[in-house]
């Protein structure tokens, strides 16, 4: 089978079609959830026609440092002693999640999403990124807007608190935290440009005097 464009041995997807390659996985739990949607997404893009033993070779190529080193270099002898065999890639990648997910997914999503916070990010990333953690968690409702709330801004947090109509869905509070988030940043902006359109107008004009540029003295007429 010939390469495609895009990477893959025996890949189906257009050349034109641009599909993400996963970053190296090295057994980090944090990665897990990460690495197997992006090796299956890039498989059924661009490896859709390879065999499952090219396509688990593929993946095995991006399994590499820490503890994954050890696990792979195990796979890979047990893969060609015939000792395993898998079915799919789908297949092999659960291997991979019961191997470094570190038990209960849900418990795990659980734990990140007490301890996920907006910082420096805007809210339009600070609400994708919670979006993500929270799906699998089981979280809903009342309890999934408290950990919302905890983790936005102090600031975006007081201003909706004193808001007169209290937001009923989480998809309200995403909806007016980002539109809020954008009002204060616009503000904050804004006044950085007139503190330094200030800070201009203060600015000591030249004094003039009866010399020339130079500071030589002008003829008497």
């Amino acid at each position: 089978m010939g390469e495609t464009t895009g990477g893959g041995v025996g890949g189906s997807a257009s050349a034109a079609t641009e599909v993400a390659k996963p970053q190296t996985f090295d057994g980090t739990l944090s990665k897990v959830s990460g690495f197997i949607g992006a090796c299956k997404l890039y498989v059924k893009m661009r490896l859709r026609e390879a065999s499952v033993e090219e396509q688990i070779q593929w993946i095995l190529l991006y399994v590499q440092g820490g503890s994954a080193d050890i696990w792979k270099e195990n796979v890979m002898e047990e893969l060609e002693t015939r000792e395993i065999e898998f079915e799919s890639a789908g297949e092999f990648l659960a291997e991979i999640k019961k191997e470094f997910g570190g038990g209960d997914e849900k418990s795990v999503k659980v734990a990140e999403l007490k301890k996920i916070e907006q910082g420096g990010r805007t809210m339009e990333e600070f609400v994708q990124d919670f979006k993500r953690v929270a799906r699998g968690s089981g979280y809903e409702g009342h309890l999934l807007i408290e950990e919302f709330k905890r983790g936005m801004n102090e600031s975006i947090r007081r201003k909706l608190m004193e808001a007169e109509n209290q937001l009923a869905t989480i998809e309200h509070w995403f909806k007016r935290a980002i539109a809020l988030d954008r009002n204060l940043r616009e503000s904050r902006r804004e006044e950085e440009r007139l503190r330094e359109k200030k800070e201009t107008n203060r600015a000591p004009a030249p004094r003039s005097n009866q010399q020339g540029a130079l500071g030589q003295s002008l003829p008497w007429p």
